[in-house]
């Protein structure tokens, strides 16, 4: 089994040391294992579960929520359709930011050509 040091960890999910240890603090991320010397070490599902995290709030999924999706999956395969409802919304959530995004993008891209038209 490998374990990852925090620094590793850091390296491998884009989170801070600080992220890492709030995460770990509000009930986020279960609490992770440490050696003789009190320093963590992370393991393959920690990193896998890191990486759910890390989409999910680049996606801008309130912490709450994320900590609701926590709860759910820490609760067993019975909350599975849970899971997928959160998602779902999240999902709709997300489809909404891409087409306000897209919007703005051509709102952009009209100015872009709007000056070049007047070079």
């Amino acid at each position: 089994m490998s374990v990852y040091t925090p620094a590793e960890v850091v390296e491998e999910t884009g989170f801070s040391i600080d992220t890492l240890r709030y995460y770990e603090k509000i009930g986020l991320l279960e609490r992770v294992d440490r050696n003789a010397a009190g320093q963590r070490r992370f393991s393959e599902e920690d990193i896998g579960w890191l990486g759910m995290l890390r989409c999910l709030r680049d996606t801008g999924m309130p912490i709450a929520t994320m900590l609701r999706f926590a709860e759910l999956v820490r609760a067993g395969d019975h909350t599975i359709p849970e899971r997928i409802e959160l998602l779902e919304e999240h999902d709709r959530t997300v489809q909404a930011q891409i087409g306000n995004l897209v919007e703005r993008q051509r709102y952009i891209h009209h100015k872009i050509s709007y000056y070049r038209s007047v070079l």
